[in-house]
């Protein structure tokens, strides 16, 4: 932290104000957002409770990479894809996938492959 302070007396003096740090052997931090994720590799990480309150120090090789949406599709709609365009649930999930969970798009993509 500070230069030529001697490590040992920098926690000693950390432990006086109460403050203590524990490292954490992570090997990857991910920090999620709405649009995207930061990865932070070959991270440092350090916990610091400081009265009562915790924080996080956390270094290393950051990059973004754009988050993966997983669409949350329901049995209702699979089964009125089935019946609707008479298919199988492997199939009628496959095309709800296809089509980002639009039943209608999945209906017509479905009847018109037939």
């Amino acid at each position: 932290m500070f230069p030529g302070l001697n490590p040992r007396k920098m926690q000693q003096m950390m432990k006086q104000m109460g403050i203590q740090q524990v490292d954490i052997p992570a090997i990857e931090v991910i920090i999620k957002t709405a649009e995207k994720e930061i990865v932070i590799s070959n991270p440092s990480v350090a916990k610091v409770n400081m009265m009562g309150q915790e924080t996080f120090q956390i270094s290393g090789e950051a990059h973004e990479r754009k988050k993966a949406l997983k669409l949350d599709i329901s049995s209702e709609d699979v089964k009125t894809v089935m019946g609707q365009a008479g298919v199988a649930e492997a199939a009628a999930r496959k095309a709800l996938e296809e089509h980002q969970g639009d039943l209608a798009e999945a209906i017509v993509s479905l009847t018109k492959s037939e």
